[in-house]
């Protein structure tokens, strides 16, 4: 099999693309040829060295991603080889053979292609939980999704909107503000100035709902809530948040609440179901998978390199030879 591989932390010059031996099937797994796998933010972080938790080297990143299913190991039943499988919380996943544990196996309904299971599953089953069951959503409720264009936040403005809710998308340019406009948002804001005054003046006094996956606007998000309202922090991707004066909080009687899509995921009854959910609302055009740029997993430095420009609002699969 190939992989790519990082044997020091460093910038995306550290990434080489090698061949490794195919590993064996093992009980309780099936042995995947993945043929498309999604770059996502963390991969950046575990390249820099900011997560140390890798094993050993040589390092290989990724976990979300889809392909056929070509070997089966004991005590697995349900699946066939030739299946087509998609996963996303199955670690070394920028490989071309890949052991997946048959309970982290999704199966993919026919009009469901493998690089878009690899663009949807992880930030789509995020979205989900987020609006549904960490702060479900309503409809009429004024809802504030920060970095509206990004991964998970283009799926929960389409998730809130097709729910009724008013939503209102914070984004950092406005190509990006419009791209929010364009899946539903009614309102669409920048960073730049008191925007926290602006959604309090707009709403007749803040959001019942905001979802913050930035972290450093967490302060700003809960000052722009409402009273009785809630504060989904899910991410930091924009910085650590500043403290919280918890008896802030509860002088109006606000909530904050933290969002961990694993411990929504923890059993196979669980996943299975969210998973059928998430299958659903792209059928019915409740979510729209994004912009998806592909890169051959060989030139997996330029695809790390085009993830770090944060003009770039979409999605990043690596793909391996015969992707479908």
């Amino acid at each position: 099999m190939h992989a790519l591989v990082f044997e020091e932390f460093g910038g995306p010059e550290v990434l080489r693309y090698r061949e490794l031996p195919d590993p064996p099937v093992q009980a309780g797994h099936v042995t995947v040829d993945v043929k498309a796998s999604g770059l996502n933010f963390a991969d950046l972080y575990r390249r820099r060295g900011n997560y140390r938790a890798l094993g050993e080297a040589p390092y290989i990143n990724g976990y979300e991603g889809a392909g056929v299913v070509t070997g089966i190991g004991p005590d697995v039943t349900g699946f066939q080889i030739g299946d087509r499988v998609g996963f996303f919380d199955v670690a070394r996943a920028n490989v071309t053979k890949l052991n997946v544990p048959a309970d982290r196996a999704i199966p993919l309904p026919g009009d469901v292609g493998l690089v878009d299971a690899a663009s949807v599953l992880l930030q789509g089953l995020t979205a989900q939980y987020l609006c549904h069951d960490s702060a479900p959503v309503r409809e009429g409720d004024w809802v504030l999704v920060h970095a509206a264009a990004g991964g998970v936040g283009r799926h929960l403005v389409r998730f809130c909107s097709a729910k009724g809710a008013r939503v209102i998308a914070m984004a950092s340019t406005e190509e990006k503000r419009r791209t929010a406009r364009e899946l539903g948002a009614e309102l669409a804001l920048g960073y730049d100035g008191d925007w926290v005054s602006e959604i309090r003046n707009s709403t007749d006094g803040g959001a019942r709902v905001v979802f913050d996956g930035v972290g450093s606007t967490l302060k700003r998000s809960l000052a722009a809530t409402r009273p009785l309202g809630s504060v989904v922090t899910f991410g930091m991707a924009g910085g650590t948040p500043e403290a919280i004066d918890v008896l802030d909080m509860m002088a109006s009687s606000k909530s904050l609440v933290g969002g961990e899509l694993w411990e929504h995921l923890a059993t196979p009854a669980a996943r299975k179901d969210s998973c059928h959910r998430l299958f659903t609302a792209l059928s019915q055009g409740i979510l729209q998978y994004p912009p998806i740029e592909t890169f051959p997993l060989a030139d997996g430095a330029e695809a790390h390199r085009r993830l770090e420009d944060r003009a770039f609002a979409g999605k990043i699969v690596l793909v391996h030879d015969g992707h479908a």
